[in-house]
């Protein structure tokens, strides 16, 4: 018996010390079991459903106006230097050919038939003018109409399945609201840059006659000018015409013409040919404390403190609609068909508003008295703005 316990505890030391053994050098012989590799923590965003737009992209704006907006490419043929008939400057420069010019824009198509929308400083004496679809397709552009007094210039091409931009309502616009410019920049390709509408009604900047633009932040660089701005549903709200910049790129500040006026211009450049404007025949000054005491006067106050209600009339052409209608030098007109009047500007593109031979409604302070009087406004004169 003893020696049964004696094999039996013998046995079990080498079965545990054979254990340990392999257990130390070889342990994999007693798991036979494949071991996967720890699995290495990542931080995954979950996969969005297709056709789900991620909260706060304007992905669905983007492409309901980017397939409307062109390209626009110019060429002008340029003028050959009478100098270099020269003998002598043939000798020193060399014979020189004349390279055509070209240039770059942008536009937006509104209409099936295939009117677009520019900017007229894109177009301004072009000899041939190439529209480039967002799809790839080429066209050659006809020049149907300009106006310089707003920069805006109306162009046909001839293809089928246009994409056509849906027109918004200005009214609806309000500081803050997030836009979208889309067009070329520097020749690149279509872009899209996002921003918020910064100011409204922003005028006296010297660059159009008549003036109202839209301020934005979005990123507007040479070569979009003519392109479209667009709110947060892709509804055109501006046409893209000019930046603030010191350096030639974007700073932050860029303007576009409101669609208010581009629809003004379009129809009437399709409809008539030309944009009709009414006109008075005055001369406006901004009010100030040394003309209402020259003109005897008493102000009111505007919505600044420091600013006064109304534009002055310092000048009234004889036997014009003005002066038929009752207005005199002196007279501060206050409102023009219940639309109140607080600078030159906003005087300006009321009565170009304006139907002509249709009599409308003037509110103005005559010394110390309010006054209305109405007046039946003429055709403006065509005259070229000054950019």
């Amino acid at each position: 018996m003893k020696k049964f316990w004696l094999l039996f505890s013998q046995s079990v030391t080498v079965l545990l010390a054979a254990y340990f053994v392999v257990g130390a050098l070889k342990p994999e012989w007693l798991n036979r079991r494949a071991i996967a590799p720890p699995a290495i923590s990542v931080l995954e965003a979950p996969a969005s459903a297709p056709g789900v737009v991620p909260s706060g992209s304007l992905r669905v704006a983007a492409q309901r106006a980017a397939a409307a907006v062109v390209s626009i490419n110019t060429s002008k043929s340029a003028q050959r230097n009478p100098g270099q008939v020269d003998p002598f400057f043939k000798f020193f420069f060399g014979d020189r050919g004349a390279e055509p010019q070209v240039g770059l824009g942008s536009g937006v198509i509104v209409s099936a038939n295939g009117y677009i929308l520019t900017n007229d400083h894109v177009v301004e004496e072009s000899d041939t003018i190439e529209v480039v679809l967002n799809d790839g397709r080429h066209a050659g552009a006809k020049v149907i109409g300009t106006d310089p007094d707003t920069d805006l210039a109306i162009l046909k091409i001839d293809l089928e399945r246009l994409p056509v931009i849906t027109l918004g309502s200005a009214d609806n616009l309000r500081v803050g609201d997030q836009v979208l410019a889309i067009g070329n920049p520097f020749g690149v390709g279509q872009t899209v840059t996002g921003g918020i509408v910064s100011a409204l009604g922003r005028n006296q900047l010297g660059i159009n006659f008549y003036e109202n633009f839209i301020q934005t932040d979005a990123a507007i660089n040479p070569g979009n000018s003519g392109g479209a701005l667009v709110d947060v549903y892709g509804q055109l709200q501006g046409i893209n015409s000019a930046i603030y910049s010191r350096s030639g790129g974007s700073m932050g500040i860029g303007f576009a013409i409101p669609v208010a006026t581009a629809k003004q211009v379009l129809e009437g450049i399709i409809k008539e040919g030309r944009v009709t404007r009414g006109w008075i025949g005055v001369e406006p000054n901004e009010l100030s404390p040394e003309l209402a005491e020259t003109f005897g006067i008493r102000p009111k106050r505007g919505a600044d403190p420091d600013s006064f209600q109304g534009v002055i009339i310092t000048g009234v052409l004889q036997n014009g609609p003005a002066a038929k209608g009752g207005i005199k030098p002196g007279d501060v007109i206050l409102s023009v068909s219940g639309k109140p009047v607080n600078n030159v500007s906003e005087l300006l593109t009321s009565v170009a508003a304006l139907r002509p031979g249709a009599a409308a409604r003037f509110s103005l302070l005559r010394r110390d008295a309010t006054i209305e009087l109405d007046v039946t406004p003429g055709v403006r004169p065509k005259a070229k703005a000054q950019r």
